[in-house]
């Protein structure tokens, strides 16, 4: 599967199949959650939000990416990631893009 956010894939012919998306809703256990609100205070990289974020896209693409495959895609274009927080302490992460099949 070839993943790319350009509207392209260099040297192949596409055929568009479908939008597909993957999300999740992430959040850390309220120790974290705490140590995090006490590093506010000094500065400094949130390392367990900065892991849980990259957790919650790992996540949503591996969605995208099964939808596209029950589809029979050979990649998706145009992959665009989005988050929003939902309450303290919890993320939600979006990531979408367009399934193509290559033409032969």
């Amino acid at each position: 599967m070839i993943l790319v956010n350009t509207d392209f894939i260099t040297g192949k012919e596409l055929e568009t199949l479908s939008l597909v998306r993957g999300a999740t809703i992430q959040s850390k256990h309220l120790g974290k959650d705490i140590m995090s609100g006490l590093k506010t205070l000094v500065g400094g990289e949130l390392k367990s939000y900065a892991e849980m974020l990259n957790e919650a896209r790992a996540i949503a693409t591996k969605r995208m990416i099964e939808e596209a495959e029950k589809l029979g895609a050979d990649g998706i274009i145009n992959i665009r990631y989005s988050s929003s927080s939902v309450m303290q302490g919890a993320a939600e992460i979006l990531v979408y893009g367009t399934a193509v099949k290559f033409k032969k």
